[in-house]
């Protein structure tokens, strides 16, 4: 659990990084719309959508943008993407999983394979690694929202699977099933969550040494930064000095 956390402070740090906006709120438009167009245009109805909403508000993206790509997906006008996902193994042996949104499934798994070739790992067939990960819900919420007890009880309350908090923020780990039911639940008591998401949870996690999580890093970096690749996920844990050296 505590690798988990910690590679997710790693994406974060890759968030701030990130100075290329129009990139993030375009993939942030993508599945805004793609959630759109699979199932109802309203956010209180649709998960998905609302979680694609949330996640938009979180980057600041403009209500006018979050608009626009609900009213593309209702007018028929939005490309059709294909929901691929990508398994393969990192530097180290590493397990990974890559999640796209792609109008050109050939382009995609070209430039994804060069990407684990370059970085010296190798792309899977589906299902290679995904029997190391859970599929599961998330709920985050900031630290200074509630105590440790008080998000605990009220997640057991909800009917959450797990908790796990720390000075980065609270994590309430819920079933797909449940998901929505205790996201509202928690919503009632402590307002919008910052992410609402059906997320690859890491059974476990190996640690790396510096040298093989900076190959790692690197490759995290390369892959969200495709326009394609909506969400990635990885099993490794490094060291806190390496994710100062690079850039945390």
């Amino acid at each position: 659990m505590a690798g988990h956390s910690q590679f997710k402070n790693i994406m974060h740090r890759k968030g701030r990084q990130d100075a290329q906006k129009s990139k993030l709120f375009g993939k942030l438009a993508r599945e805004i719309t793609v959630a759109a167009k699979l199932g109802t245009p309203d956010p209180a109805m649709n998960p998905r959508l609302r979680a694609a909403v949330i996640a938009a508000r979180q980057e600041n993206m403009p209500k006018d943008n979050i608009e626009r790509a609900i009213k593309k997906a209702l007018g028929g006008e939005s490309e059709n993407y294909d929901e691929i996902r990508y398994e393969g193994y990192g530097p180290g042996g590493v397990a990974v999983i890559v999640e796209v949104l792609t109008d050109n499934r050939n382009r995609a798994a070209s430039d994804i394979r060069s990407y684990f070739t370059k970085s010296g790992g190798n792309l899977g067939e589906t299902g290679a690694v995904s029997f190391m990960f859970d599929r599961t819900g998330i709920i985050e919420y900031d630290a200074k929202v509630a105590s440790d007890d008080a998000m605990l009880e009220a997640a057991i309350d909800a009917g959450a699977d797990d908790v796990l908090s720390s000075e980065s923020g609270h994590e309430v780990y819920a079933s797909q099933e449940t998901l929505r039911d205790v996201a509202k639940a928690l919503e009632a008591k402590f307002g919008e969550a910052r992410k609402a998401a059906v997320i690859w949870k890491p059974q476990n996690t190996v640690a790396v040494d510096d040298e093989t999580g900076e190959k790692l890093l690197k490759l995290m970096d390369l892959l969200n930064e495709h326009d394609d690749v909506q969400n990635v996920y990885a099993n490794f844990e490094v060291s806190d000095a390496l994710v100062a050296k690079m850039g945390g």
